[in-house]
């Protein structure tokens, strides 16, 4: 066919025919191909010779698999039929073609009525928003009856779902050329009359009230009924067009009863789509021909396509399906190929054209980077399949077959299929393939067979569980090795079950700007992030960019990627994390007698279900259960219904798991040992960068983004609020850790700057407010919060299914002395030191040694060897305390806060030194302060206590043997002990 321009005024409709398995939608299709002419003999599945039927495992089981299209004409209307599996198992073949339809025509059983799987599809077809057709078949069957099965329609699907019967008046009595006209549908009416089949007419009362149940769909068509008496066929297409009326026809495809007046109707009240000039394209598909050739199955959605056209795409939003790994780095996301083919296929065969213009269905060679759901041009890419496969298999390989190299071939299969999901596992050198079920392995064996001629097998098979959250969370990640930095704070929200995932961003562009917020998406969406549970995908959840700052020198692209990666997983290890897995939704008919056995076969199932229907000697019984439950139980029901029952079992989505702990025992994941998916983050201090876990990231991060989780307000500094609940985070405000980053304090400060600094512990209130209101709330008032907390804190390393609440042991506490600032701050040292250095490091020793013997705590003196060529790091014990002398290029500062860095976690930290600044980075680090005038007060009044209670007292209270008698009896015991010493 030739895409002139008189070909391009004409109707193009493209039509998909979707129904559940069994439903009689392929015998549909071949009837509209033989009616409107476009093949001679109609075929049949039971036959094996359907025209659209043309894999051959398609024509051995009777099914099909994949998406076929076929081209008629009726009159001026040109249409493009897809016909879609309507097997559970090839569910997502049907689900990719929806995007590219203008309508769609959904068979239903006349002896099944609506069954499980049908719900499916027409939630599908209301997500896409497509205008659809309903034929109701094999009504030739006994017991059927339409006006029982349109109240079915009706309450089951939508109440607007209108009998059509009557509109043959309008489609052969009315219109005018071009819009299905006699004249136009002459070809289906007289292949009709061949089938022994004519057109009827409607009565004028039948007429009126098909006029009246399309006029209360719409209050405006409504008034303009009443008004004028009648509905124009305009706007009957258009309510059509809109979703506000769906025609229903009721027929046989088998015996051609009733598919003349569906025609007729299709034809007449579909409207064509008018389409931009600018070039725009929607891939739904891609598969191979018999020569090899990669075939991108695509809808021209503006413009015209022409061979030899360039075409571009960029697959930086594309999804990763990696097991266990990073996204690799890639080849260039952005990609331009040459067209040189155009295909318009009808079944096996087709013609290849020069161009093909709006609205056209064709196949393309040459374009190797496209994928299902991706928009060329000025099209945008699609939202991810709702259907997802639900178990998952290890694919058994030929002892003599390279891993590698199958893994390679089978990434080609996974491009046309797309449930079918391929994952390397590096860990065990193994390749698994995600599926929906029983029938897609048969298929895929023969696929590997006949495509690369090995044969394969499958391992056992286990269900492919998922993972959300309860309540609303934070999450953040920090990325800061030297010379890069990023940090990302994201909300993560529980969402409704079968909403998948979504991203957004509520970020001030004053906070980040706008391409870094951008660019945190893409990361959100470029790959599958794993829950903490079982390691399985998340779902279900609204994830926004709330804050995050980058480095005007060092940030690049991939830092932002980290801190993203780090920052949903740092939320999910906080979070209340809820386990999901597949449930079925059932129709289960046997014998009434047995109903019960069913009953309670299911209860066992975790499933639920309605009241049984009971229609003469059969039982109905529908519900839904969990899909491992489910499996093997049809084999069940033909043994104990000894082949009478019939179960029949469609998707019904994710819910939360019926077994939970079981499913966690049997998993052990380990959430923080999962390298790969870490939600530690890296800081950067003096140079180099180090690992904070991710439970004390908040006590790191540079930013704030303001966001309160469960606490009603602000509590007053330095009073203690009351201890959070399950889900209750406290206050986000901002932090400031003393690393490098904004706000860091230079590391190249002079020492002597600030020795003119001394304070007391009365002034440390004043100080922390000045630290509080220059960086936010520090470490140590948020330490001494959650010690004070009835209750106890939350441990850092919890399981994750339940928090562990703990009751803090007492701390012990530690004292770090800056040794030289002591010195030269103490005058009978400083005087000392101008004779003999080491004379008074030795004496300042010797009084920090009888100081911890009396208040028992560990006691570090650190001296700067800072300037010393070659010294590294020394650590002496003399006596009951430990001596430090730094390593070369490491000052007693940076040591001390350091070591005030990893011993405030678990311990009282409190620094001796008069550095002024060092004392505003100790209060940051969750450290208490003690000036050197206040360490020689402390010092002096411990001497003077040691002096009172152990020198200045009477001998008889040194006397340890007689302390604790009475005072009688010690005065004799005194008395004897002097009379010996005489």
């Amino acid at each position: 066919m030739d895409n002139t321009s008189e070909n391009r005024l004409k109707k193009h409709i493209c039509a998909g025919i979707l129904a559940h398995v069994d439903a009689g939608k392929t015998t549909l299709s071949e009837a509209l191909l033989y009616l409107s002419g476009s093949i001679r003999k109609m075929g049949r599945v039971d036959y094996g010779d359907a025209f659209l039927d043309t894999y051959e495992m398609e024509r051995a089981r009777g099914i099909t698999i994949f998406s076929k299209q076929a081209r008629f004409s009726l009159g001026e209307t040109e249409v493009t039929l897809l016909d879609t599996p309507g097997h559970v198992d090839f569910s997502a073949e049907m689900e990719r073609t929806l995007q590219v339809l203008d309508y769609a025509v959904l068979v239903i059983s006349g002896a099944d009525g609506v069954q499980g799987h049908t719900l499916t599809l027409w939630k599908l077809l209301s997500r896409y928003q497509i205008p659809v057709f309903l034929f109701v078949n094999k009504m030739d069957q006994e017991g059927t009856d339409s006006a029982r099965l349109l109240a079915q329609l009706q309450s089951r699907l939508d109440e607007r779902c209108i009998d059509f019967s009557a509109s043959a008046a309008l489609c052969l009595g009315e219109g005018s050329a071009g819009n299905g006209s006699p004249g136009n549908s002459y070809g289906v009416v007289q292949k009709g009359k061949e089938a022994g089949m004519e057109g009827g007419r409607a009565s004028e009362e039948e007429l009126l009230a098909f006029m009246e149940n399309i006029a209360v769909c719409d209050e405006q068509i409504l008034e303009q009924y009443l008004d004028q008496g009648q509905v124009e066929t305009e706007e009957i297409r258009k309510l059509i067009a809109e979703r506000k009326v769906f025609p229903c026809y009721f027929g046989s495809a088998l015996k051609l009863t009733g598919v003349e007046a569906f025609l007729n109707g299709f034809s007449f009240f579909t409207e064509g789509r008018s389409y931009p000039e600018q070039f725009a394209a929607k891939v739904f598909k891609v598969s191979r021909d018999d020569q090899g050739n990669r075939l991108t199955h695509m809808k021209i959605t503006g413009g015209i396509l022409k061979v030899k056209d360039i075409l571009s795409g960029n697959d930086s939003g594309r999804k990763v399906r990696l097991d266990d790994q990073e996204p690799a780095e890639e080849i260039s996301s952005f990609w331009e190929e040459k067209v040189n083919q155009i295909r318009l296929y009808s079944g096996a065969k087709y013609d290849a054209v020069n161009e093909a213009g709006a609205g056209t269905i064709c196949a393309v060679t040459g374009l190797t980077r496209t994928y299902a759901g991706q928009g060329l041009g000025a099209e945008e890419a699609s939202d991810m399949p709702v259907l997802e496969p639900v178990l998952s298999y290890r694919i058994e390989l030929p002892e003599e077959c390279d891993v590698h190299t199958m893994l390679a071939k089978l990434r080609l299969l996974e491009e046309e299929e797309p449930l079918l999901h391929i994952l390397w596992n590096e860990q065990l050198n193994e390749i698994h393939a995600q599926l929906m079920g029983e029938v897609q392995i048969d298929v895929l064996k023969n696929l590997v067979k006949e495509r690369f001629g090995v044969e394969i097998g499958f391992g056992a098979g286990h269900i492919v569980y998922k993972e959300t959250i309860g309540e609303p969370v934070e999450g953040v990640g920090h990325f800061e090795p030297l010379r890069h930095y990023a940090e990302v704070h994201l909300l993560l929200e529980p969402g409704e079950r079968g909403s998948g995932l979504q991203f957004g961003a509520c970020c001030s562009e004053d906070v980040l700007d706008k391409n870094w917020q951008r660019l945190v998406l893409t990361h959100l969406e470029e790959r599958e992030h794993k829950g903490v549970l079982t390691g399985s995908p998340i779902t279900d959840m609204k994830i926004s960019v709330i804050a995050g700052r980058a480095h005007q020198k060092h940030t690049e692209g991939g830092d932002f990627r980290q801190a993203t990666y780090r920052a949903v997983r740092q939320g999910l290890m906080k979070a209340r994390s809820i386990l999901l897995e597949p449930y079925y939704e059932f129709k289960l008919e046997l014998p009434a007698d047995l109903v019960g056995r069913a009953m309670a076969d299911i209860q066992k199932m975790s499933g639920t279900f309605e009241g049984p229907q009971i229609q003469e000697e059969t039982a109905v019984l529908t519900g839904s259960a969990p899909v491992v439950e489910m499996r093997g139980y049809p084999v069940q029901v033909a043994a104990y219904s000894r082949g009478l029952g019939r179960l029949f079992c469609t998707m019904k989505g994710y819910e939360p798991c019926h077994n939970e702990d079981e499913v966690l025992a049997a998993f052990r994941y380990e959430p923080e040992l999962d390298l790969a998916n870490t939600a530690d983050s890296v800081f950067c201090s003096h140079g180099a960068g180090f690992i904070v876990p991710w439970h004390q990231v908040e006590d790191y991060m540079h930013v704030d983004s303001g966001l309160k989780l469960g606490i009603t307000e602000e509590p007053e500094p330095g009073t203690v609020d009351n201890m959070p609940g399950e889900n209750d985070y406290g206050s986000l405000s901002g932090r400031f850790s003393g690393l490098a980053g904004p706000g860091r304090a230079s590391d190249s400060r002079s020492k002597t700057d600030y020795h003119g600094y001394s304070g007391s512990l009365s002034d440390d209130k004043e100080l922390e407010e000045i630290f509080r209101r220059t960086y936010g709330d520090s470490k140590r008032q948020r330490l001494l919060s959650e010690q004070r907390a009835p209750g106890g804190r939350i441990s850092g390393r919890q399981t994750l299914k339940e928090r562990v609440w703990q009751r803090p042991e007492p701390a012990e506490e530690y004292l770090l002395v800056d040794g030289y600032n002591i010195i030269f701050s103490w005058d009978e040292l400083k005087e000392l030191g101008k004779v003999n250095m080491d004379g008074a490091r030795h004496r300042l020793m010797d009084i920090l040694c009888n100081y911890q013997g009396f208040k028992k705590c560990h006691l570090i003196l650190v001296f700067d060897a800072y300037k010393v060529e070659g010294h590294a790091c020394e650590v002496q014990k003399y006596h009951n305390i430990h001596v430090v002398y730094t390593k070369e290029a490491e000052t007693a500062d940076q040591y001390i806060e350091k070591t005030v860095h990893e011993l405030g976690k678990k311990y009282h930290v409190t620094v001796a030194t008069s550095d002024g600044l060092e004392q505003v980075i100790i209060l940051g680090q969750g450290g208490l302060r003690m000036s050197a005038a206040e360490l020689k007060d402390e010092v002096e009044r411990t001497n003077q206590t040691i002096r009172e209670e152990y020198l200045d007292k009477p001998r008889r209270k040194q006397n340890l043997l007689f302390q604790d008698l009475d005072e009688e009896t010690a005065a004799k015991l005194e008395e004897i002990r002097r009379r010996d010493e005489e």
